[in-house]
This record gives structure tokens, C-alpha cells and sequence, in this order.
């Protein structure tokens, strides 16, 4: 079962806007190294919104044979059931463990075509399901009673990734409905972890620049909770910056520029690069933090 530390593979770009093979390849280098419980790709961190077909099977084929039997979740769907099965085929035929979906966006469905969404790709794929109920992404709220008709339906949804602010409100009753039928995952950059994992989720799928940091809290967790609050608020004040509507993937990647593990900061449209002022307010933050990510580039 996944579980534990999932971070969202960031997805590198030369100068010229192409996709950086060779950058992401050192990214998940670091990233086993440091110790991680499966990867995400193509998640909202990742742009996976601006990347075309091409472009994700490549990315997709250089971290599976990196990454061996680690659980690799990726991100699928589409403005219809018919366009999710289809991209959701895709992922499970490179290798995908998880399909992590979100509910269509366009057409902002209401909860009985939220159902019927979910429903008809159940009837028709056989990969795991995550839920991703994301609103602030989306806008598309998903009601905790819609959840848990479909968890009950449907035993190939698997986990759900909570990131309803407030979550810990959302995870509790899910998790009172639900008890251990799926798996609850924390998401918003880690920004609640340790009020989630009171609150009973599993596992948390934050940015990837950071992976001791969640792996601390983590670990901390089950024999001092003390050690394991204290860890999570030193570090809030960079988890909270990485969250922030726009520039959230820009923070990123300045972080994995920075450590010389990719070798641009570009990101593509429609995302925002950080103008100076911001780029010093981040380093003023990390100055007065050890991150591993950084240590390796001093």
C-alpha cells in the first residue's frame, strides 16, 4: 500500500523551453538517496498541465528505469470520463502503480456527475485510484458524503490526496466515514502535515526539494510527537512559501537551481518566474535553514 513520503517530481526545462532529461535524471538521484516511499509525476508541482503527450511518456520512461520498483503515481484525467479513461490507460501501459484524477474542470460538475465520473472509470480501468480533491486547483469542491458513496462503491479507489483547506476538518471526517477503507493523504506543499497526521492520514505528497525534511517529521512521529512538531514549525515559514497560488513552481525551482541539480529556472507558462524581491525573501528563509538540497551545491 503507498504510504509515507510521495513527493511531486518537478519537471526541468533548458533555455529554450524543451524538456531537461539530464536534469530530472539528477533529481531523482538526490531524491533516492535521501530515502522517499514512492515518486508522483505530472502533478500540479510538476507543470504537468503544460506538458504535451510526448513529453510525459519520455519523462515517464527516464524515471521508470531509475527508479525500479518504486511506486510511481501519476497524474491523469480529463474533461470527461471518456478522456480520462484514455489517458489513464496511457499511464497504467508505461507503468504507473496509481492514477492520481482529478475531477473534470471545465464544466464544473455537481456531485451526481462527480460520481458518475469517477463511476465509469472504475467500470473501465483497473489501476488504482487516487482522488485528487483539490478545489483551489480545480474548483470543483468534491462533498465528503459524495467520497464516501464512491469508496464504498468502488474498493479500486484506494486513496484519497485531501487538499480542501481546511484539510484536517475534511480528513477527519472522511477518516471517521471511512476508518481504514482508504488511505488519506495530506497535499497544499506539507503546510498542515503535522496536523494531518494527528488528524489520520497516511502519507503526504509535498514538493521535491525537501525529502528529509518530511522523512524527519515522519519518522519523528510515531515515538515523539514533541521532536516531530518542533521539526515541522521550524520548517513552515519555506513549506508555506512554496504554496503560494502562481509563483508556487517558480519557488520550486529556484530551490533545485540553486543546488545545481537542475540547470535552469525556467518554468512554462502560464507560470510566473519570481522578480528579485521574492527571490531574496526565499533566500532569507532557506539562509537560516539546513536543507540537504543545498549543503550538496556548497
Amino acid at each position: 500500500m503507498l504510504k509515507g513520503n510521495v513527493p511531486i517530481l518537478a519537471t526541468a526545462f533548458d533555455d529554450q523551453g524543451a524538456v531537461d532529461l539530464a536534469s530530472i535524471e539528477r533529481l531523482v538521484g538526490f531524491l533516492l538517496e535521501q530515502g522517499i516511499d514512492g515518486l508522483a509525476l505530472f502533478g500540479n508541482a510538476s507543470e504537468g498541465y503544460a506538458l504535451t503527450g510526448k513529453e510525459k511518456a519520455a519523462i515517464f520512461r527516464t524515471v521508470k528505469a531509475l527508479t525500479g520498483h518504486l511506486p510511481l503515481v501519476a497524474a491523469a484525467g480529463g474533461g470527461s470520463s471518456q478522456a480520462a479513461v484514455e489517458d489513464i490507460q496511457r499511464i497504467q501501459s508505461w507503468g504507473a502503480d496509481v492514477a492520481m484524477v482529478n475531477p473534470p474542470a471545465v464544466v464544473k460538475p455537481g456531485p451526481e456527475e462527480i460520481y458518475r465520473f469517477y463511476s465509469d472509470i472504475c467500470r473501465q480501468c483497473d489501476i488504482d485510484i487516487m482522488i485528487q480533491d483539490a478545489p483551489l486547483m480545480t474548483g470543483v469542491n468534491i462533498p465528503v458524503a459524495t467520497l464516501v458513496r464512491l469508496c464504498e462503491t468502488h474498493p479500486q479507489i484506494r486513496y484519497i490526496k485531501v487538499e480542501q483547506p481546511p484539510t484536517t476538518l475534511k480528513i477527519t471526517e472522511l477518516k471517521t466515514a471511512l476508518r481504514d477503507r482508504v488511505g488519506l493523504f495530506g497535499g497544499l506543499n506539507a503546510g498542515f502535515l503535522y496536523e494531518e497526521l494527528a488528524r489520520g492520514i497516511i502519507g503526504t505528497m509535498p514538493a521535491c526539494e525537501f525529502p528529509e525534511v518530511i522523512n524527519a517529521i515522519l519518522q519523528a512521529w510515531p515515538r515523539d510527537r514533541e521532536e516531530a512538531r518542533a521539526h515541522f514549525y521550524r520548517y513552515l515559514p519555506f513549506l508555506r512559501y512554496g504554496v503560494q497560488p502562481g509563483i508556487g513552481v517558480a519557488v520550486h525551482k529556484e530551490i533545485l537551481y540553486r543546488s545545481g541539480l537542475f540547470a535552469t529556472r525556467t518554468v512554462r507558462d502560464p507560470a510566473k518566474t519570481l522578480d528579485e524581491t521574492t527571490r531574496e525573501e526565499l533566500c532569507d528563509i532557506t539562509d537560516h535553514l539546513p536543507l540537504a538540497i543545498l549543503e550538496r551545491a556548497r
